[in-house]
């Protein structure tokens, strides 16, 4: 293939927004360094990108997925369940009775009233103010 354009691109990725948004993305990671999955022919990094694409070298799936991953501030991991709430069963024998199981440790909050409160926020003291600001 010579010359990509759009069009040919577009049979594999429908919305035109998307397609430009996956090519810059793939794009950014052959700056970066990635590796590069069609011949070079002295074509920059986009024309690359687009080319990778219209040959189907790359799932859109895939670059669509790792995509949102790198714009990602926080990722949710997985926890298993706290094993506090989890009772393992023991298995007792005929001699011996199985112990019973301890209670979940209770938790307590202090508990303000609402003139405590207010008491507590009119006694803040607001910052000194200087010429800085």
């Amino acid at each position: 293939m010579a010359r990509v354009t759009v069009e040919d691109c577009v049979d594999k990725v429908d919305n035109r927004f998307e397609l430009v948004l996956l090519a810059s993305h793939r794009s950014r990671q052959i700056s970066s360094g990635s590796e590069i999955s069609v011949d070079r022919d002295n074509d920059k990094n986009p024309v690359v990108a687009l080319r990778e694409i219209a040959d189907e070298k790359l799932s859109p799936g895939d670059l669509k997925e790792d995509l949102i991953h790198s714009l990602q501030k926080h990722v949710e991991v997985d926890e298993p369940e706290d094993l506090m709430d989890v009772a393992e069963p023991v298995i007792a024998s005929d001699e011996e009775e199985a112990p019973a199981p301890e209670p979940a440790p209770q938790i307590g909050f202090d508990a303000l009233s609402e003139e405590e409160l207010l008491a507590g926020i009119q006694g803040l003291v607001p910052p000194e103010k200087t010429d800085d600001f």
